[in-house]
């Protein structure tokens, strides 16, 4: 089976260098219409250059493909409204949204400025929700649509020094999961990718060698988005781990727990002896939603 997306419009944002252009470059080849998204700022977010939007279009362009440039900032709610536009303006409509546009300022707890927290959420997690909230009614209207959401392994594991970032990541997981159960009946699904890869965010990082560099490109993570970008995409409200080839789905499971008898008493010492069975992850399962989580809980009750 050929994975293509010929006639399909995509936005990357924050698509002008790193992982977004990668993905970009991709869909491109695929055959989509790609309109490149990048406010052109540092890692942090300051500053602003209209250059890595406009690069990464005649990129595109000189192999073949079409895109269009967009330096409007996602972190705004007219900012990510204008990305949408600017995809309707050039190309008509929107497909496909990859929400990939993000920056960091990490730093203990005890040492970072609420301002920094609220700049990372700002990007991270409501440009993902401003931008999807601003493409969403198209996709909704025509019955299709593919939303791809950057996440990462600091958000579903943990990571020292990024209490920002994995809070803006782990939102982005639980805004996915709601979404899904919305989106799906209208032919629009929305998956996570949580990525790790050499780019300009984790240069330097001492986690790393010279040689684990080299087979963590970009390139390795374009193909899963790609994939999920398009039509033969029909799963919703996965996370897919990607990095130096390898791929797995992640998932937030429940252990099986541990049940007094209905009607009795509850005490802290009745929860501190029972712990372990509690916190045994040995027959944990998802649940597809909150309800078929609620109804396990409560089993006893409802029965």
């Amino acid at each position: 089976m050929s994975i293509r997306l010929d006639g399909k419009v995509a936005i990357v944002t924050g698509a002008g260098g790193g992982l977004g252009k990668a993905y970009a470059k991709l869909l491109a080849a695929r055959g989509a219409k790609v309109v490149v998204n990048d406010f052109g700022g540092k890692t942090d977010g300051t500053g602003g250059s209209q250059g890595p939007a406009h690069q990464t279009v005649d990129e595109i362009i000189a192999a073949g493909g079409e895109a269009a440039a967009d330096v409007n900032n996602v972190a705004t709610q007219d900012g990510a409204k204008a990305i949408i536009q600017s995809a309707i303006d050039a190309f008509g409509t929107v497909d496909i949204l990859v929400n990939n546009a993000g920056i960091l300022r990490d730093k203990s707890f005890h040492k970072m400025e609420l301002s920094d927290f609220e700049a990372v959420i700002g990007v991270h997690l409501m440009g993902t929700v401003y931008c999807t909230h601003a493409a969403y009614p198209v996709m909704r209207d025509k019955e299709y649509g593919r939303i791809v959401c950057i996440t990462s392994g600091s958000g579903l594991f943990g990571n020292f020094g990024q209490t920002n970032y994995g809070a803006a990541k782990l939102g982005i997981v639980g805004f996915m999961n709601s979404l899904k159960q919305e989106a799906s009946a209208k032919n629009v699904f929305i998956n996570c990718v949580a990525p790790l890869a050499a780019t300009r965010m984790t240069e330097g990082l001492p986690l790393f060698s010279e040689e684990a560099f080299s087979y963590i490109k970009p390139e390795v993570i374009a193909p899963v988005v790609a994939y999920l970008a398009s039509e033969a995409c029909t799963s919703s409200g996965d996370i897919i781990s990607a990095t130096a080839g390898y791929y797995a789905k992640a998932q937030i499971v429940e252990a099986e727990g541990f049940r007094v008898p209905l009607g009795s008493d509850v005490t802290p010492e009745i929860i501190a002896s029972n712990f372990g069975t509690i916190a045994d992850m040995e027959a944990a399962r998802p649940y597809p939603n909150l309800v078929e989580e609620i109804k396990a809980a409560l089993a006893p009750v409802m029965s």
